[in-house]
């Protein structure tokens, strides 16, 4: 018999690239792809689409009962507002993982699970090293999909530990870019004006959407080592690189201002204080054990990525629409100078 690999977060971009790589592998007898979003396109026939959340009973008979032996959770949020509130989105990361994982621990086919984690664990801070291993201890981010990320992980830490039969990798990938990725950091590049903090220009690594997928299948189909991986595009790229690639004007905030023009912007992107953190300070991961463990090397560049990302990018702006823009981002330079002065 083939392989049966369940997928969580499967309707969203990620998870329907590797539902229909998964689809064509001549080892892969069944999917189940597990979304309470419909897909925008029908899943392949191969595919078996469970339209629920994690913290559905449903879910749970699924795993235990349906001989899965790989279980892929993609199933992650970083977007407080999209999921309903930061309490909602709380509860979906973090209770439906434990209840996935309660399930999976009763699944007796079960030999393999992969976790799309993220290099957010890290945080973002002044004392920072330059450099983030897999090893190195850090503060657990206070906010956020952060925070969210660093339970999810010990939750699986906590598996491995009770299921030793069962290959578990975690996968900590860089900010995805790319011509369809739709996230909180691709909307401030797309954003009339970017606001930076005054004195900083962070480094940032960038991962494509094609090589989060690539990754994703090696790991789902590959060799099964043990263990968490940084996955990113070699190099770094500056935020003001970055700002110039995407054709957009900077605005350079003073740091004592950061917070209300983060909230007054936050009206437009679904941006959190973490989010901002690392517009001010970046991260950077390496990636060697990736390359040596999983044998991932991405095929862009965090440059090529991001290069990739910003030729999408609508441009054209009439010289009106510049004066606009102009007005709007004094104004709120001014809205905010004025909330600090109260």
């Amino acid at each position: 018999m083939g392989r049966c690999i369940l997928v969580t977060g499967a309707a969203r971009s990620t998870g329907r690239r590797l539902v229909g790589a998964l689809a064509e592998e001549p080892g892969v007898e069944r999917v189940v792809a597990v979304d309470d979003l419909e897909p925008e396109e029908p899943f392949p026939a191969k595919v078996e689409h469970l339209a629920v959340d994690l913290r559905s009973p449903a879910l749970v008979r699924t795993v235990q009962s349906a001989g899965i032996d790989t279980c892929v959770h993609l199933g992650v949020t970083a977007e407080p507002r999209a999921a309903g509130g930061r309490a909602t989105m709380k509860e979906r990361n973090v209770l439906g993982t434990m209840q996935l994982l309660a399930a999976a621990y009763h699944a007796p086919g079960l030999r393999r699970l992969v976790l799309k984690s993220t290099t957010a664990v890290y945080g973002a801070a002044a004392g920072d090293p330059a450099v983030w291993t897999e090893s190195m201890s850090h503060e657990t981010p206070r906010h956020g999909f952060g925070k969210d990320a660093i339970e999810v992980e010990d939750y699986v830490r906590s598996f491995d530990r009770r299921r030793p039969d069962v290959a578990v990798i975690v996968l900590r990938l860089a900010n995805q870019v790319g011509p369809t990725v739709d996230n909180p950091l691709t909307r401030y590049f797309e954003l009339p004006v970017c606001p930076t903090v005054l004195g900083f220009d962070p480094r940032l690594q960038f991962l494509h959407e094609e090589d989060t997928a690539e990754v994703l299948l090696r790991a789902t189909m590959g060799p099964a080592p043990h263990g968490t991986f940084n996955v990113a595009g070699d190099g770094v790229v500056l935020l003001s690189q970055a700002i110039r690639i995407a054709g957009k004007p900077p605005l350079p905030i003073p740091e004592p201002l950061v917070g209300r023009v983060a909230e007054l912007a936050g009206r437009t992107v679904d941006f959190s204080p973490e989010q901002v953190r690392f517009l001010q300070y970046g991260r950077v991961a390496d990636t060697s054990a990736a390359a040596e463990q999983l044998g991932f090397l991405p095929k862009w560049t965090s440059l090529h990525a991001f290069e990739d990302f910003a030729s999408r990018l609508n441009r054209l702006v009439t010289e009106e629409q510049v004066l606009r823009l102009e007005h709007e981002a004094l104004d709120l330079l001014r809205r905010a100078v004025g909330w600090v002065g109260r």
